[in-house]
């Protein structure tokens, strides 16, 4: 065998024994902490959360910006065991840690969950704070934790004596069978929500035949992941809402929306459920509603002849549903000063006729949590080979806007009515492919559908995409409404003078100081 060869081969025999021997030491050098770490966050904020429910996981990174490795002697919670934090540390769970490594120029990652019981402070807000410990003795340093924690009536299905769930049955399949889902009949005394306390809501709370569930002003309604609320035929629903004093804080409007309270939540659609008001439920009325992030907003059944408005809806928001904000079949809506904002399907969709009026609305969809399946408004009368009159849809100074050139559809199913209007409106339409052109539906030269009506001009919200629709000095919107309505309709959403010359939409424009 070639010498070189042999020699070539020795020396790389060495190499690899000197390398294996390198990573198999397990005595390196560590200096103690001398409580010099650094950390991603001077304070761990764990944000809103209710009493005994879990938060969501936090992370607090922690540096060794030093040349030395060195040991930590101890990281912990202040309390210890006693603690109502949780810690892991570099893949370790628990809540007390002796001797970490951390080498030089590196870092470790701690995680941070938190589960507290608010009951024994007997207050409705508590704040709970501790200490998270690095080191020992003079060296400990210490980052708090800070977590605000709120009581809230739960109200949930019972669980049954073989372990399941109490369930409602909302329907029937194809073949004659029950659907069912986890829910509950609410009981007489728990028809009337206040704002003393947050109501968490897990599964679906029915409001039983007779009876109506009344919400106060200022209550806060949150809704666990597939919850909602339906109102059975023969009940109803009343939010009692009224107008704020002030606009970020809404202490008098009434909420509904996921009970996940941190802030990346803040803007998260499709985290609960739906409000269902089911075929044979009228007299509702919701009044300073703000009804946000769900599943599919407001569900509205009803049935013909409409001689009671199935819901009434005044100075309200929808917004950010995943799928629809407002779908109603077949219904009887009257909405004034009400938005419905961005959703993943269709803003407003008006289903198998019915009779629908909107004055000083705002329907504008700019969803901007991916691909889009429908427009701002849509109106039709039909489903399947099943038709209905769509008795009247009247949109008096309303905008219906939104991020695609057209934004509002219309079909029409021969064999029933279909009547509606556009009287002072501002409408998003502008089609280049020539679709519509030989639509009667679309026939904006028909003085009885298409009443003083603005083409496909600048609405200038405020941030659109943030379901902000306030209206700036550049809208077209400004002063362009009629008003000479019945019944008038004096102030706006936030409560602002519309006359004598008042604006398109459910805002008034105010200048700025």
């Amino acid at each position: 065998m070639n010498r070189w060869y042999i020699k070539s081969l020795a020396i790389c025999t060495g190499l690899m024994l000197i390398i294996l021997a390198a990573s198999c030491r397990k005595d390196f050098d560590y200096e103690p902490d001398s409580g010099n770490l650094s950390f991603s966050k001077d304070t761990v904020f764990l944000d809103t959360i209710f009493t005994n429910i879990g938060s969501a996981t936090y992370t607090l990174k922690v540096y060794n910006k030093g040349v030395r490795d060195i040991l930590v002697p101890f990281i912990g919670l202040e309390t210890g065991q006693n603690s109502s934090y949780r810690l892991n540390v570099d893949g370790l769970a628990g809540k007390e840690f002796t001797d970490i490594p951390l080498l030089a120029k590196d870092s470790l990652f701690v995680f941070i969950e938190t589960t507290y019981d608010v009951a024994p402070t007997n207050q409705s807000e508590f704040l709970y704070t501790e200490n998270l410990l690095f080191g020992t003795g003079p060296n400990t340093q210490n980052v708090p934790l800070v977590t605000l924690v709120k009581d809230a009536v739960f109200l949930y299905p019972a669980t049954q004596s073989d372990g399941t769930k109490e369930t409602l049955v909302v329907g029937q399949d194809s073949d004659g069978n029950d659907i069912r889902v986890e829910g509950f009949y609410l009981e007489t005394e728990q028809l009337l929500f206040t704002k003393e306390k947050p109501y968490v809501v897990y599964g679906y709370a029915a409001v039983p035949d007779g009876n109506t569930l009344n919400v106060q002003a200022g209550a806060r309604v949150h809704f666990h992941n597939n919850s909602g609320l339906i109102v059975e035929s023969g009940a109803s629903l009343h939010v009692n809402g009224s107008l704020s004093e002030d606009q970020e804080l809404l202490e008098n409007e009434v909420i509904f929306e996921g009970d996940r309270l941190e802030p990346a939540y803040a803007k998260e659609p499709g985290q609960w459920g739906t409000v269902w008001i089911k075929s044979g439920s009228t007299n509702n009325h919701l009044e300073h509603l703000t009804l946000k992030n769900a599943t599919l907003g407001l569900r509205v059944e009803g049935e013909a002849p409409w001689d009671t408005p199935t819901l009434t809806l005044r100075n309200s928001q929808i917004y950010n549903s995943l799928n629809h904000n407002l779908w109603a079949t077949s219904a009887r809506i009257l909405a004034e000063n009400t938005v419905l904002g961005g959703a993943g399907g269709y803003s407003f969709l008006g289903h198998v006729g019915g009779r629908y009026q909107f004055t000083h609305c705002t329907l504008a969809n700019y969803w901007s949590n991916g691909f889009r399946t429908g427009t701002a408004l849509a109106l039709d009368n039909f489903e399947g080979s099943t038709t209905m009159d769509l008795e009247q849809a009247d949109f008096i100074n309303c905008i219906v806007d939104g991020s695609m050139s057209v934004e509002f559809s219309l079909q029409a199913d021969a064999r029933s009515a279909f009547n509606f209007s556009f009287r002072n409106c501002l409408l998003q339409f502008n089609s280049s492919d020539n679709s519509f052109e030989n639509d009667p539906l679309y026939n904006f030269g028909d003085a009885d559908r298409y009443i003083d009506v603005i083409f496909d001009s600048d609405t200038d919200f405020f941030l659109p995409f943030d379901n902000q629709f306030h209206i700036g000095s550049n809208s077209f919107a400004i002063d362009a409404a009629d008003p000479d309505i019945a019944p008038p309709i004096p102030m706006d959403i936030r409560g602002t003078d519309r006359l004598p010359n008042p604006d398109i939409g459910a805002y008034e424009f105010v200048p700025k100081n």
